[in-house]
């Protein structure tokens, strides 16, 4: 999940090496957070929530996959 994340976000933003993920795991959910350039917000948020909401949809689904929930907070 980390490495998918890493790549659409990388694919977004203008400052590629400003790309962080960190992963964070409870009981029985995983916690991914995004962290991007000061600059590089809009793009990965984007208009009304609509990128960062199919980011978080695509994430979600490669969770499924595996069987594991998968939470994305753009930090």
């Amino acid at each position: 999940m980390k490495e998918l994340l890493t790549f659409i976000a990388r694919s977004l933003v203008s400052e590629p090496d400003a790309v962080e993920v960190e992963v964070v795991e409870k009981e029985n959910l995983t916690v991914l957070k995004l962290h991007v350039a000061e600059g590089d917000m809009g793009k990965v948020i984007g208009k009304q929530g609509r990128i960062a909401k199919a980011i978080r949809t695509v994430i979600k689904s490669a969770g499924n996959r595996v069987n594991k929930k998968v939470v994305v907070d753009i930090i």
